[in-house]
């Protein structure tokens, strides 16, 4: 078990990972842990350093962030607002929207252009507009956007957030300084979920830990909810099977399993042994055909071999997203299984011919 650490020094990004444990208590972890400061960001310092070195020459452009979900948009944006101001100006010079929900041209003509348009009496410098989740905005709306960036560029400084590039229009990106956040390096959320395991006072060992990493997939917000939803569903320790168990997610010893039955198994049994196990965990047939690919690529097949299996696992993943039964999707996983097994025999008798030869 990851044992307490010692009192963190004041001012550090782990002590004020222990104030927010202390002092929010009934928050959402995601929000109770989210950085307030530029310099509590974990990852992504060549991002950071430029807009300081934008903060403090008194240049900010335009922004405009993408990239996959939870890698530290929206938190970055935020500590932007809360650096450049007060908490009692933070209401009248910020205006953060959430472009999913007031994606409509009339958000833009009414709420966005009667903000940009008003001058606060009382606070020098710039407004800051917040838009997350642009991507989700018509194409109309992005289109009236774009005016009032060009006719209020001396009042306002907008912030477009969102995961899709290809979705806003060449318009507004030309009009904006772009940053594509990557997804967060492994070692970045483990150290940041051990922290607030920590402070949380969960008990969270190495397997979980990198179960919790494995599954987050470089999303921190993910991580955290995991994370969470863990601890509360198992107080005595977040390990790797309670990790699982919690998200019903198929373990490596799962797939292992169930490769080990498409392989060694004939068909009536393969699917009963599967069937059986995705209904006592809970586990849904995608889940188990993107956790088959990625082991495939570990497991020393032939490469006719591989490339037939990736092949089906294609085909049956699309089916299963366009909303296919999981029972015919596993007979087809299973007839997959059983091509590859000819397949290897065939591959098997190639090379038996050759050394004979």
């Amino acid at each position: 078990l990851i044992p307490a650490e010692a009192m963190p020094e004041s001012g550090t990004p782990a002590s004020r990972i222990a104030d927010a444990a202390a002092s929010s208590g009934n928050l959402p972890w995601i929000e109770k842990y989210r950085p307030k400061q530029l310099d509590d960001l974990m990852s992504h310092r060549d991002i950071v350093s430029t807009i300081q070195r934008f903060l403090s020459e008194g240049r900010l452009p335009h922004l405009l962030f993408y990239g996959p979900a939870g890698v530290g948009k929206t938190s970055t944006i935020l500590a932007i607002a809360g650096q450049i101001y007060s908490k009692r100006e933070f209401p009248t010079m910020v205006l953060d929207l959430n472009a999913s929900d007031e994606r409509g041209i009339g958000v833009v003509r009414n709420e966005i252009l009667t903000f940009a348009s008003t001058r606060t009496v009382f606070s020098a410098g710039f407004k800051l507009v917040i838009l997350d989740e642009a991507d989700a905005m018509t194409k109309d709306a992005q289109n009236a956007l774009r005016r009032i960036m060009e006719k209020f560029t001396a009042n306002v400084r907008f912030c477009l957030v969102c995961n899709y590039l290809s979705k806003i229009i060449p318009a507004l990106q030309s009009r904006c300084t772009r940053f594509r956040f990557a997804p967060l390096p492994s070692d970045s959320v483990a150290a940041r979920v051990r922290d607030i395991a920590v402070a949380e006072g969960a008990n969270l060992d190495e397997a979980g830990c990198r179960a919790l990493v494995r599954l987050s997939g470089g999303d921190m917000r993910r991580a955290l909810n995991i994370l969470q939803s863990t601890a509360l569903a198992f107080p005595a320790g977040v390990d790797e099977a309670a990790v699982y168990a919690c998200v019903g997610h198929p373990s490596p010893a799962d797939i292992r399993r169930v490769l080990q039955h498409l392989m060694n198994e004939e068909a009536p049994a393969a699917h009963a042994a599967i069937r059986e196990l995705c209904a006592d965990r809970g586990v849904a047939l995608l889940d188990v055909v993107t956790e088959l690919h990625e082991l495939l690529g570990r497991v020393d097949f032939p490469v006719s071999v591989r490339a037939h299996f990736y092949i089906r696992l294609a085909d049956i993943e699309e089916r299963l997203c366009a909303g296919a039964t999981d029972r015919l999707q596993l007979s087809a996983l299973i007839g997959a299984a059983m091509e590859a097994r000819e397949l290897l025999l065939m591959e098997k008798e190639k090379l038996d011919r050759e050394a004979g030869q």
